[in-house]
């Protein structure tokens, strides 16, 4: 699929996504879907691409770390990333899953998966939509996301912000290593407002 267009069948996507997943991943991903598809209304963007941005998000979220370095080797990306693992990966990395797979060549598409693990210091609005449904869809339970939902849904790029904010707070009181894109969009959306 090159361009998106009134003869896309969503069902066949469904049925692909469904196959590279367990049950679980693949109902958020619906849920996802259905979210995106809502904040684009929100926010005057297409729905049919929010929809399936939606829904291809987290297609390589389940391979084996060894898919995602093979696939970092292939496509010559950054060596950086290979000291970081799968939270990172199957938004950076699985982008290049769904292209070759899915036959998806949408830039804005692939770039919304790329930039939904770890945010950009510039993000359209199908990644911000992308980047927020995944973290505000019906079935996320966390303290504050029903804030995070209000706020998003007056407010995508304060939604970002709240994200942003909140996920550094959280990767920073585990100890874990934060990619530094991650980091470079919190000082681009957070600390710089």
């Amino acid at each position: 699929m090159t361009t998106i267009n009134n003869e896309f069948d969503l069902a066949t996507l469904q049925k692909q996504v469904h196959y590279q997943l367990s049950d679980s991943r693949y109902q958020h991903c619906l849920r996802t879907s259905e979210r995106a598809v809502q904040l684009a209304k929100l926010n005057h963007y297409d729905l049919q691409k929010a929809q399936i941005a939606g829904l291809v998000h987290d297609y390589a979220k389940e391979r084996s770390d060894a898919d995602f370095i093979a696939m970092i080797k292939q496509e010559k990306l950054d060596p950086e990333l290979l000291n970081y693992g799968n939270a990172i990966w199957h938004g950076v990395v699985g982008a290049f899953f769904i292209k070759y797979e899915l036959k998806i060549t949408d830039e804005d598409i692939l770039n919304s998966v790329r930039r939904h693990t770890t945010g950009d210091v510039r993000m359209t609005t199908l990644d911000k939509i992308v980047f927020m449904a995944d973290y505000t869809e019906p079935k996320r339970d966390f303290t504050g996301v029903e804030q995070a939902r209000e706020i998003t849904n007056q407010d995508l790029d304060a939604g970002v912000a709240y994200q942003l904010q909140h996920t550094l707070e959280f990767l920073l009181q585990k100890h874990s290593q934060i990619y530094p894109l991650t980091i470079a969009s919190y000082n681009q959306w957070v600390a710089q407002k």
